[in-house]
């Protein structure tokens, strides 16, 4: 039978619909279809998709099963080495990974793995009555700081193996940046509250409004019994571009900006903690993080919005799929150009005027490509006298975050780098006897599933020490 030469397309909402509301942008495959698309698989013998995949989720053997019509079993598969499938099917950049490694994709388009993924576990949710079980205990404890991707891995992983696990969150929501930093229209937060529920069910438990380094130290944690830690608390620590105008009223870290929606519900009619209401944005930045802030900006009600990036499309580091649901929802790009100004009213004739130190607009400088940087991408530079400016009505910087100081500043023996990032060795321990630490807050802001990997890297390492002693 022929090789259906391109993936089976994923039905999403019309963009003009979709644009103004929070629901999921992409629907899902149906069973036909998906099984449809697991028949492109070649079943590689040398599986080189499985070396792409940060977690090793058991691609080939997955895809079977769908071929089969034993969804369940896809599930099962894939279980067996990630605990987070709904969430990876969404947000994994499958371009980059697992897809990018497709014998299939030599000649074709690569086998559409990411959206398989999300179809099995959809299908188990929807169909599936049980829970798994807790292991038998095998007396040992370890505590978890943070809920985000890192850290629910590695608290499912040593559950699986009988641990007494806590995982200590900082917010009032399990799920990290699941929960407080991916928008609803691309991760559902009833989908990360259903994966929370699967650890739960293996006897993880959680405490939330507990922030390390300040209800409770690390030593601390040790004390209560703890054998070992792992660090997981992400890279919330927003960065900004120190130029004037960032203090002024409508300028937000998109950590901010997205908490506010996603966390504390600022689509509400009468929110507690808005952060828009119509006008203009513009959102600085290129990456995903930077889609999701400029896509929420519509839906929250905004009559323009702005993306402002200092390099070429062909440089954007966000994923392919979310620049062309930008682009679809009306946002504009306006590239090669770097802020360098952020304006405020001023009215001096009326100092009551309510627009009064609110932004009124940002002066960029048009850029162009020079030579290479350490990382191989053509560095951005200022073309002279060619300076232009938007008039908008909130500025949202997304131009990466930093670990947050607090733990490191509070865990004596705890070497970190120069950008604050905790120093681990290959298997996520870092300087102090029994605490580990992996993803964002080891690498700065980077994936889910690279999260994932290192949260599961340490879960093994923490098992060979405490089977040790």
């Amino acid at each position: 039978m022929a090789i259906e030469p391109k993936k089976h397309q994923m039905p999403t909402q019309e963009p003009a619909v979709r644009a103004r509301n929070f629901k999921e942008v992409a629907l899902g495959y149906d069973e036909e279809t998906a099984i449809a698309e697991a028949a492109r698989c070649l079943n590689c013998k040398n599986r080189p998709c499985v070396s792409g995949c940060p977690v090793n989720i058991r691609i080939p053997e997955f895809i079977a099963k769908i071929k089969e019509g034993d969804f369940e079993g896809a599930y099962q598969t894939i279980s067996i080495t990630s605990s987070l499938p709904a969430v990876c099917g969404r947000v994994c950049p499958q371009e980059t990974q697992c897809e990018s490694k497709c014998t299939l994709g030599v000649r074709f388009e690569p086998v559409g793995i990411g959206r398989l993924e999300r179809f099995v576990a959809d299908w188990h949710n929807a169909h599936s009555g049980e829970t798994p079980k807790a292991a038998k205990p095998n007396g040992h404890k370890v505590a978890v700081v943070g809920s985000g991707p890192s850290g629910l891995t590695c608290a499912g992983d040593l559950a699986k193996k009988g641990y007494k696990v806590t995982v200590y969150e900082a917010l009032h929501t399990a799920g990290g940046v699941l929960v407080y930093g991916i928008p609803e229209f691309r991760l559902p937060k009833s989908i990360v509250a259903k994966e929370v529920d699967t650890l739960k069910a293996l006897g993880v438990e959680i405490e939330t409004n507990v922030v390390i380094g300040k209800t409770l130290t690390v030593d601390e944690l040790f004390d209560m019994g703890y054998e070992a830690v792992f660090i997981g608390s992400g890279a919330g620590l927003p960065n900004f571009m120190n130029i004037p105008g960032e203090a002024y009223k409508g300028v937000y870290s998109a950590n901010e900006f997205l908490t506010r929606s996603n966390l504390m519900k600022a689509y509400k009619d009468d929110p507690e903690t808005p952060v828009l209401k119509g006008g203009k944005v513009a959102v600085v930045g290129g990456g995903n993080v930077a889609m999701d802030a400029a896509r929420t900006a519509l839906r929250l009600g905004a009559e323009k919005v702005y993306i402002v990036y200092r390099r070429s499309m062909e440089e954007l580091p966000a994923r392919k799929e979310e620049v062309e649901h930008a682009e679809e929802e009306g946002v504009e790009f306006i590239i090669l150009a770097n802020p360098v100004e952020i304006f405020a009213y001023n009215d001096a004739e009326d100092p009551r005027n309510p627009k009064n130190g609110f932004v009124s607009g940002i002066k960029c400088v048009k850029m162009e490509l020079g030579e290479p940087d350490e990382k191989g991408r053509r560095r951005p530079v200022p073309v002279k006298d060619s300076e232009f400016t938007l008039d908008v009505d909130v500025v949202i910087m997304a131009i990466g975050t930093s670990p947050n100081p607090l733990i490191k500043n509070t865990t004596e023996g705890l070497d970190v780098n120069p950008r604050g990032g905790i120093i681990v060795n290959e298997g996520g321990l870092t300087s102090r006897e029994g605490v580990y630490a992996g993803g964002d807050a080891v690498t700065g802001a980077a994936t889910v599933i690279s999260a994932m990997g290192a949260g599961k890297i340490a879960a093994k390492t923490i098992d060979e020490y405490l089977c040790t002693k």
